[in-house]
């Protein structure tokens, strides 16, 4: 047996086309959607995703803006920017590139962004209404998984998941949305992480194993049941090119689907934030 691939790329292209006609649509009456990035010093992926975000924007007819800061920016500093950027009626999503110098809590910098511009979904108050399954912005990375997942053709209610790796930014919140009861969930959730006991023993049981550990190659062929869908979160840069945490080219002769990397679970994350910065355009523009 050997896989199909699920192609991120397509399915993104997808609903960027659907996201273009959502923009259009305010246009029409005046309202030009708007997302903003911050990025703080100088590394080099992040100003990667940056860059692809903002030429993601552009396809779709969303203006962005990006506001670069130096390493050494105070924290104070920072907040006070993602104020100002807060203040600006022509912007609908404000987002602040991850990682952050150490010297910046980025909680704080998450919270300091006004709830009804949190387009990645990281805001305290946006999170709790994700886990009670009343999201105005679900966190763009599970979000574009799921809907990967679905538009794939894939099965989620009553599917056995494993989701290997619990951080806040993907296992976590993956694994409330998949649980919850609702057409994008409705499946048994088992959590595990790069310390659980026999991990094996678990991902075998998987009809959907979601690859999250941020461990290159961990999840090997042996761990794989025969058929399972095999979604991979992981990014990691080598002499060889960028691989993932899962083991491609063994693993695909074992699972019936998997996601390859790149192409995979990275489009739909720059979609999904597209989304979210088009519904944020939306109810502000409700609220006028």
């Amino acid at each position: 047996m050997t896989a199909s691939i699920i192609d991120g790329r397509a399915i993104a292209g997808q609903i960027r086309s659907e996201v273009a006609q959502r923009v259009m649509a305010l246009v029409d009456d005046g309202v030009q959607p708007g997302l903003a990035a911050v990025l703080v010093g100088e590394d080099e992926a992040s100003h990667i995703y940056v860059s692809t975000k903002q030429k993601a924007c552009a396809d779709v007819g969303i203006r962005s803006e990006q506001v670069n800061l130096p390493a050494f920016v105070t924290e104070g500093e920072l907040l006070a920017a993602i104020r100002r950027l807060n203040r600006d009626p022509q912007l609908h999503g404000v987002i602040v590139q991850l990682p952050l110098p150490r010297h910046i809590s980025e909680l704080r910098a998450q919270t300091a962004i006004d709830p009804s511009k949190d387009v990645d979904g990281l805001h305290p108050m946006n999170v709790g209404l994700m886990v009670r399954g009343e999201p105005a912005f679900p966190p763009a990375t599970p979000y574009g998984i799921v809907e990967l997942l679905l538009r794939s053709g894939v099965r989620l209610d009553g599917a056995e998941v494993v989701v290997v790796g619990y951080g806040e930014l993907v296992g976590a919140p993956l694994s409330i949305m998949l649980a919850q009861d609702s057409i994008r969930g409705n499946a048994t959730v088992t959590i595990s992480h790069v310390r659980t006991r026999d991990l094996a023993t678990h991902t075998r049981r998987a009809d959907i194993l979601v690859a999250a550990a941020g461990v290159p190659g961990l999840i090997t062929a042996d761990m794989v049941k025969p058929g399972a869908v095999v979604v991979d979160v992981g990014v990691h840069r080598t002499d060889e090119g960028l691989i993932g945490d899962v083991r491609f080219d063994e693993v695909r002769e074992v699972a019936g689907m998997i996601t390859p990397v790149p192409g995979g679970v990275g489009p739909m994350t720059v979609a999904m934030l597209l989304v979210n910065t088009v519904t944020a355009a939306e109810l502000l523009t409700e609220k006028r």
